[in-house]
């Protein structure tokens, strides 16, 4: 019978047996001199380049006050992401995302949208640019490494929701130019390019619509990662039949594990691998493991939601007394969050399907992300702690922890400069 012993426990065993062997090699009375798993994490953790490929910091950044400097508790101001506590996570990029909820369709509000988003694309640039001894704009896989060796963290930008493209294409071109590296098609509703995984009203495209396959192939010609995580099912499939290039799910985990329509089934994770492309495990704790049934906190959250109604049409004063009471809700609930055990079976399953090659980091910090043990971007060791514990490699964290991506991100841009020479 073939051994169906999933890759990573055997991975594990021979971690175990590796250092059992390195004990019993120097005798019962060394046992101080076998590697120490922690020591070794700490090594590989400061020597790997590490990226979280989804961050939505700009929606803290535009809080009235906000100091990107300044260490903040995440637990009272909601801030999951800033200058010391990247450092101390010794993070070396992140994708800082120019967000925007989905909202009307009429061309007014289209116009409207991509005014709004293009502040966050200023912000960014402005944020980086007052913070320059301690960050750096990137714009290609390798400034990663450049940057990293001039002691400064890499941003780079994506663009988290299509709709202010509306229903103009030259609008990809501008956000890719305002330095764009990815858009994640849709967010929590359909929009015009594709339908939404979570949109209340189903799908209306049945996938990618027309103008979707112009904004793939748009994409594609100007080496501009394309993001699957949020869309439909339907559309997922259909971005693979028009896409030339590799795909991306910047922040996504395994429905295998936590049945929700925001993870990734087997199939879609397996037919991701053959397009060559990567799955960045998502850190919010629902798509992570589904929550134990907790009704009271269940109807504190509903009251939240009825008080203050949907978030895209708060305004600013509103948005920060929603995120301090949702604080308060989440502090008192937060050992029912899932942990970085559960984050890592994901990579686990990911890893026994397709192979280590195929997946990766995206937090989704700021965002709605944040594990028990891993709630800030300051905590992120604790991930590559887990990951020595069961086995893996360090060439297989590199891999991980930035190489999956950087090789996708580098194909995607070859794809492209190929793409325009032949036209």
């Amino acid at each position: 019978m073939k051994d169906k012993t999933p890759l990573h426990l055997l991975k594990q065993v021979l971690a175990y047996t590796a250092l059992g062997l390195v004990g019993i090699s120097v005798g019962l009375s060394s046992c101080a001199s076998e590697p120490d798993p922690m020591e070794i994490a700490n090594r590989i953790h400061s020597s790997v380049l590490k990226i979280d490929t989804h961050a939505d910091t700009p929606l803290q950044m535009s809080r009235l006050g906000f100091d990107l400097r300044e260490e903040h508790d995440p637990w009272k101001t909601g801030s999951q992401v800033d200058i010391p506590r990247m450092e101390r996570g010794e993070l070396n990029g992140i994708f800082m995302v120019a967000y925007l909820g989905q909202g009307p369709r009429d061309s007014a509000s289209h116009v409207a949208a991509d005014e709004k988003v293009t502040e966050y694309f200023t912000l960014i640039h402005q944020s980086v640019a007052d913070n320059s001894d301690k960050l750096a704009l990137a714009l290609e896989p390798k400034d990663l490494e450049t940057i990293a060796e001039e002691n400064k963290i890499a941003i780079y930008i994506g663009l988290e929701n299509g709709y202010p493209l509306g229903t103009d294409i030259t609008k990809v071109k501008k956000f890719y130019d305002l330095g764009a590296r990815y858009i994640t098609l849709s967010h929590g509703g359909n929009n015009e390019i594709c339908d939404s995984s979570t949109d209340p009203n189903g799908p209306e495209h049945g996938g990618l619509s027309e103008f979707g396959k112009e904004v793939v192939q748009e994409m594609n010609r100007l080496g501009m990662m394309i993001d699957v995580s949020h869309i439909s099912d339907d559309a997922f499939y259909d971005v693979l039949e028009v896409t030339n290039a590799p795909i991306v799910a910047t922040h996504s985990s395994a429905r295998a594990l936590c049945e929700h329509p925001r993870n990734l089934t087997d199939d879609m994770i397996v037919k991701l691998a053959k397009n060559g492309g990567v799955v960045q495990v998502n850190a919010l704790s629902s798509y992570v493991k589904t929550p134990t049934p907790n009704p009271e906190r269940e109807a504190e959250m509903d009251s939240l939601r009825a008080k203050y109604g949907p978030m895209q049409e708060m305004t600013s004063e509103k948005r920060d007394e929603y995120r301090s009471e949702m604080m308060v809700i989440r502090e008192k609930y937060k050992n029912d969050l899932a942990t970085v055990a559960d984050y890592v079976d994901h990579i686990d399953h990911i890893v026994d399907l397709v192979g280590v090659e195929y997946v990766g980091i995206g937090m989704d910090l700021d965002g709605g992300g944040g594990l028990a043990d891993c709630y800030d971007i300051s905590e992120i060791k604790n991930i590559t702690v887990e990951l020595v514990k069961r086995g893996y490699t360090e060439e297989d964290i590199v891999k991980i922890w930035s190489g999956n991506f950087m090789r996708v991100f580098s194909e995607v841009i070859d794809k492209g400069t190929s793409d325009m020479r032949l036209n």
